[in-house]
């Protein structure tokens, strides 16, 4: 019985890269890594997926931190008020 091979997430990202590039062809890729080509399809697909969910992930993250920074700015100005208002009362009575 074969053994299945396993590999890294590091060399599967250098195939799908070099044949993204369109440097070599896939039957050359298949030939130089003894891949088979569906393969290197599968990985091809799986890569552009995790590349689309990186930049939605990003762009969800910047929509979040931007609605984060407004409350942050809204509670500054509301405690600079507040500040300002407690400076006026202290002279007034004073």
């Amino acid at each position: 019985m074969a053994k299945r091979r396993r590999f890294t997430a590091q060399f599967k990202a250098e195939v799908v890269l070099e044949a993204l590039r369109g440097e070599s062809s896939q039957a050359e890729l298949c030939r130089r890594y003894n891949l088979s080509e569906t393969q290197i399809s599968t990985w091809k697909q799986q890569g552009i997926e995790i590349l689309m969910s990186g930049f939605a992930t990003q762009n969800k993250q910047s929509s979040e931190s931007a609605k984060r920074i407004a409350e942050l700015e809204r509670l500054v100005g509301r405690l600079t008020l507040e500040a300002e208002i407690q400076k006026k009362a202290t002279t007034l009575l004073n």
